[in-house]
């Protein structure tokens, strides 16, 4: 996919919107994780350097528009100033300009006064309605108040919205470096994977990862299934699985996908198992097929870690969506580390984690410099994984 980049665009004295992921924790009005702010620096300092004005658009969470006392709450929880705080801090040597309106006169005649190498931070695009519908109106009406547009959010780029697919129909557009070094590692690691391939899913729902299980079993050498989902794949076999977490409408896709994927798809052999859904719940472990009717399944087991360990063997490219077991809780956070500690202690590989619980896992556990490349999007590195388009990438320009 050879898309345009920030790189291709003359931004010297332009006024650049860049659409960003500034969707962070925050807590008492204080930033509790800035990564996702970071994570655009790259991007922003570049244009800095190159003497652009630079308009840098988000969401913040949810805002609910249908009842009008729960909007305002969203709003005041939601707003951007803890955000332009932290920004200014990240980049000293520039003026950052905060703005609490998505649209109106201050906003354009404070864009319309901005020197080159300054910043101006919109409030956030959810307080439009509009944004999450892609009324076409509010993407004309954002795209006139810049001149080029540059994609920097793959958190929402799987999401049609106004601030990433409706500014980009109005103007010359380009991706930035974060979403650049998405493409490249996560499409390079299932597109053009250097063999073995070893494909690694976890998490709560079969429903969640269905269509990217689907998928990675055409393109990868080996799919292993671990964490939640895998008590579905268990009752497929006629297994019983207790009180552990289950989709019982999936259970015919789960059988299904057992029987074409062969010896491709590799399961969990035992399991720790509690009574109680408690991070001091007494455990203990048991086969795959011996969980007892009163217990639940949270996490893989010793068999499980050593028979993924030997499947990882040799492997040049490994992708991981999903934790093994319930993380959070110490007892139960062992098969995540474990499988965790396989991947990055493999010589040569690649390995990719494609944002979300997985992500938060491997950074929670201190292996984020071990590993290749941690993905900021959780849904949209989901997506990226089924082969679906991300309309927030497709309708950016191509390079002539």
């Amino acid at each position: 996919m050879a898309k345009k980049t920030v790189r291709d665009l003359d931004v010297s004295g332009k006024r650049v919107i860049v659409r960003v992921d500034f969707n962070v924790p925050i807590q008492d009005g204080k930033i509790t994780d800035d990564n996702r702010i970071r994570g655009a620096l790259p991007t922003i300092n570049y244009l800095l350097e190159n003497n652009a004005k630079v308009i840098l658009m988000s969401h913040l969470g949810k805002i609910n528009h249908k009842d009008e006392e729960q909007t305002a709450k969203d709003k005041a929880k939601n707003n951007m100033a803890p955000v332009a705080e932290r920004l200014q801090e990240l980049v000293p040597d520039a003026k950052v300009t905060f703005v609490d309106v998505t649209r109106g006169k201050l906003l354009e005649d404070t864009i319309s006064e901005m020197n080159d190498g300054e910043i101006v931070l919109v409030q956030n695009t959810r307080y439009e309605s509009g944004e999450s519908k892609n009324d076409p109106g509010l993407g004309k009406y954002w795209a006139s108040l810049g001149d080029l547009f540059v994609a920097d959010a793959f958190g929402s780029v799987h999401r049609a919205h106004a601030s990433t697919v409706g500014i980009a129909e109005h103007l010359p557009s380009a991706l930035g470096f974060l979403v650049e070094k998405e493409v490249k590692f996560i499409g390079d690691a299932i597109y053009a994977p250097n063999r073995p391939f070893v494909a690694i899913l976890g998490g709560a729902k079969v429903s969640d990862k269905i269509n990217v299980i689907e998928n990675l079993l055409k393109i990868a050498d080996k799919v292993i299934v671990g964490g939640g989902m895998a008590y579905t794949f268990y009752k497929a076999m006629g297994y019983e699985v207790g009180t552990s977490l289950l989709e019982e409408d999936r259970i015919e896709v789960a059988k299904n996908v057992i029987e074409k994927a062969g010896d491709k798809l590799i399961l969990p052999v035992d399991t720790v198992v509690a009574k109680e859904f408690a991070a001091d719940a007494d455990h203990k472990v048991v086969k795959a097929n011996e969980i007892p009717a009163d217990m639940m399944g949270l996490d893989i087991g010793p068999e499980s870690i050593a028979l993924f360990r030997k499947e990882l063997e040799g492997a040049k490219t490994v992708v991981w969506n999903g934790p093994m077991g319930v993380f959070e809780f110490d007892a139960f956070a062992n098969g995540t580390l474990e499988v965790c500690k396989a991947i990055t202690e493999l010589p040569d590989a690649l390995s990719v984690i494609g944002g979300g619980d997985s992500a938060a896992a491997a950074i929670q556990l201190g292996f984020k410099d071990m590993i290749t490349h941690i993905s900021t999007g959780g849904g949209a590195s989901l997506e990226f994984m089924e082969g679906k388009e991300l309309p927030g990438i497709s309708i950016i320009e191509e390079k002539a």
